[in-house]
């Protein structure tokens, strides 16, 4: 049931009052003077910003592989296999097909008894089921962090998720040609969407390697609320 805004604008012209001016109808957005955000990495490179993440990576337990569209198949079956196979859990995303791993996926792991499951956007329960006992899961960054180490996933009713937390592995791909150097390009490029009309999903998770936590007496633990192990692979797509 949606709900309603009762006295609005009762309510703010009586706080205008008490600060002395009239209501404000429209908000201008501020100009910084001093944006130190933008400097950060600016003119740095796809190749040095892959070397920025690589570096980051060591610091959140995560593994750091490059390779090309050509390997990709072989390395994220590399992968698979050092994460123990068994099971993977991935979005409905058509761009899996378009990086040539619909054979791998479809047709091989099933060969050699790895149980792939593909979300079923008319299935949430299943979904959820499927997520909880998968050993891995396999997603696609939007846009990648280097910064921070950081994956930007774009969540929808075909890209469940929880697929980035249930699992006890996580594997996601990285386009390089996405990754910029921190969170200011990816707030601007969303807002830009938003701007635009553009559609942009309701759930956006950044995902920065396995769980970590050090609430308790600040000691590090990995695994607390999601994947023990990550690993990204950046796709050289340029």
């Amino acid at each position: 049931m949606a709900g309603s805004i009762v006295n609005r604008d009762a309510f703010l012209s009586n706080i205008a009052k008490q600060l002395g001016r009239a209501p404000k109808t429209q908000l201008t957005k501020p100009v910084w003077q001093y944006q130190p955000q933008d400097r950060v990495l600016k003119d740095a490179t796809k190749d040095e910003l892959v070397a920025v993440l690589a570096k980051q990576c060591k610091n959140i337990n995560t593994d750091v592989i490059v390779t090309t569209t050509e390997n990709l198949a072989t390395d994220l079956q590399k992968v698979v296999e050092q994460y123990g196979g068994r099971s993977v859990i991935t979005w409905q995303d058509k761009r899996f097909k378009n990086y040539g791993l619909a054979q791998l996926m479809h047709t091989q792991w099933p060969q050699v008894d790895i149980e792939l499951y593909v979300w079923d956007e008319t299935q949430p329960e299943e979904n959820i089921r499927q997520a909880e006992k998968a050993n891995i899961g396999l997603t696609i960054s939007e846009m990648t962090l280097a910064e921070s180490g950081t994956a930007v996933l774009f969540s929808d009713k075909y890209r469940g998720r929880t697929i980035s937390f249930l699992p006890e592995k996580s594997i996601i791909l990285m386009p390089k040609s996405t990754i910029v150097p921190r969170i200011t390009q990816a707030a601007r490029w969303m807002s830009q969407k938003v701007q635009n009309g553009e559609h942009i999903a309701s759930c956006i998770n950044f995902i920065t390697g396995p769980s970590n936590s050090a609430d308790i007496e600040m000691i590090p633990v990995v695994g607390v609320h999601g994947p023990i192990k990550a690993t990204y692979i950046v796709i050289e797509d340029q």
